[in-house]
Order: structure tokens, then C-alpha cells, then sequence
């Protein structure tokens, strides 16, 4: 019987995060640009908030390739399957730019109804409505005061209560705890079979 040749875990989103902002989350050469538009941005992360299963992420930990920012991989875990996924999240909770299919740095911010409970790309319309928070990257930021954040929000929506806009809120920042389903290839599959 053939050794099987990967592992499969099913970690928080929040591991995930962590992994990209500590860089330990590689994109290699072979990989295509970041080529998803806002909506789908929006949606994935509509499917986070109801609970659905968004998709398996396939990584290969610690093989030693050429990444696409020409450094070595080594150590790293790098990303096989998922990379559109991935920078969704980093550019939508995160607040990162992404480098789009132009090869453009384009920030994709994505506004939250706390009320409705529902997502939108952030447009001008949205910008000028006090009822959305305009973008969920600083309810994820450590640094931001939620308190001050449900206080500005009520003070400009006073026809809300506190309580209704923080149990959305706290639904909202719950995502990161949703599992992803995560394929690790074994390190000694050589890149070949990786890229096949």
C-alpha cells in the first residue's frame, strides 16, 4: 500500500490570518495573479457569516522553491490551491492591497450592515450611509476600540440599540473561529507532481 502524501486538517480562519501577517503563507511562481473582483470578495465572506464551507486550501510546508517575490521558500507554508481565497481575506479582513490580474495595487474594502447583517463592496452610495460600517478590516484590527467604534456607529444611528449592533458585530468578528479545511502535502513530493 502506497504512503498517503498529505495530511488534512481543518484549523480556525484565525490561524490563517495569522499566518499571513507573520508571512508564513508563501505564493509561488506558478501561481496566477489575484483576479477576483469585489463581489466575489463579498461573497466569500457572506458564505463565512452564514457558516457555509468555503473550499479545501492545499499548502506544501517547507520545500524549497522560488516564490513570486523571487526570495526561497524554506520554512514556509506555500500555497498550491487557494490563493484567491487567501488574499480575499488578507485584502478584506486585514486591510491589505493586492496586486490585481493588471498588476495594480487595489484595496478592496467590503462594508458591513450590522442591522441587516449583510455585506456590499464599498461604493459611494455606501459611503455616504451612516447605517454601514464601511469597512470590516477595523472591526479585525486589534488596535480598534470596538466600544468606540458601537458608540460612533449608535451616535450616528440613533434609532438602534447598542445591544443589536454589538451581537452583529461580535457574529461578524466570529468567522475567524470557522474551520477551513487545509490538504498539507508531504515535503518530499518534488515539484513536479506538486505543479502536476
Amino acid at each position: 500500500m502506497p504512503t498517503q502524501l498529505y495530511s488534512v486538517t481543518e484549523p480556525p480562519i484565525q490561524n490563517l490570518l495569522t499566518w499571513i501577517t507573520s508571512s508564513e503563507i508563501a505564493v509561488p511562481e506558478i501561481q496566477r495573479p489575484f483576479v477576483w473582483d469585489g463581489v466575489k470578495v463579498r461573497n466569500l465572506l457572506d458564505s463565512l457569516f452564514q457558516g457555509f464551507p468555503v473550499g479545501y486550501l492545499i499548502i506544501w510546508r517547507n520545500p524549497d522553491v522560488r516564490l513570486k517575490d523571487g526570495t526561497s521558500s524554506s520554512g514556509k507554508r506555500i500555497l498550491i490551491d487557494g490563493q484567491q481565497r487567501v488574499i480575499a481575506l488578507m485584502s478584506a479582513l486585514l486591510g491589505r492591497e493586492v496586486i490585481n490580474k493588471d498588476y495594480k495595487k487595489i484595496r478592496i474594502q467590503i462594508a458591513f450592515h450590522p442591522i441587516e447583517q449583510k455585506f456590499e463592496v464599498l461604493n459611494p452610495v455606501i459611503e455616504k450611509d451612516a447605517t454601514w460600517i464601511h469597512d470590516i478590516s477595523k472591526i479585525f484590527n486589534p488596535q480598534t476600540s470596538i466600544s468606540d467604534l458601537l458608540k460612533d456607529y449608535c451616535l450616528k444611528n440613533p434609532s438602534v440599540t447598542w445591544d443589536e449592533v454589538f451581537r452583529s458585530i461580535e457574529l461578524l468578528r466570529g468567522i475567524t473561529s470557522n474551520q477551513i479545511g487545509l490538504i498539507e502535502l508531504n515535503s518530499s513530493l518534488d515539484i513536479d507532481i506538486v505543479t502536476e
